[in-house]
């Protein structure tokens, strides 16, 4: 099983959740975040004064799936994550050794 955690501009959740649920990934875990990479950050104007802002808002979506998932569900996030501009985000992805559905008791991918 994996873990893919992806990093992406909030206004794109929307779509790629769309593009998770189409190719079958049917649950996800969503957190509004903060940060920066090779983008820094921006400056903005607030009652006539400049500031920087270094972090700026993004959304991370987690989901855990099967191995034979994968390629679907990274080729969904990308197709719709990116805008081809900086800042679209990043991808991680990691092994998971055991997963248990706390209900049921399901292990591994009869938990996912």
């Amino acid at each position: 099983m994996k873990k893919v955690e992806a990093i992406i501009k909030p206004f794109k959740l929307d779509d790629v959740r769309a593009a998770l649920s189409d190719v079958g990934i049917a649950g996800m875990t969503v957190s509004e975040v903060k940060g920066f990479g090779r983008q820094k950050g921006h400056t903005e104007l607030y009652r006539g004064a400049e500031y920087m802002v270094d972090f700026l808002p993004k959304v991370k979506v987690e989901v855990v799936i099967a191995d034979a998932d994968l390629d679907r569900c990274v080729e969904a996030i990308m197709e719709t994550a990116q805008t081809g501009k900086i800042g679209d985000g990043k991808i991680f992805i990691s092994d998971i050794s055991r997963v248990i559905r706390i209900r049921t008791g399901e292990e591994n991918e009869d938990a996912v």
